[in-house]
């Protein structure tokens, strides 16, 4: 089963850094590739414990932002 996950990128210094938004996952590379693939490698292993049930309940959730 294939799971879609949002991540953010950044350059921290001279290396990227790929963190997973809905997960508490980061890894990084020395490039932005590198970065993710590290990230999906992490999030693979992070599936595969065998854990059933300790994954979290992700849910979305809307704010008031203020537009100033």
């Amino acid at each position: 089963m294939k799971r879609k996950l949002m991540a953010n990128v950044w350059r921290d210094d001279d290396q990227y850094v790929a963190r997973c938004v809905e997960l508490p996952i980061v890894s990084q590379g020395d490039t932005e590739e590198e970065a993710i693939e590290m990230l999906k490698e992490a999030l693979e292993l992070y599936f595969s414990e065998p854990y059933p049930g300790s994954y979290p309940n992700i849910r979305t959730v809307e704010v008031e932002v203020d537009a100033a």
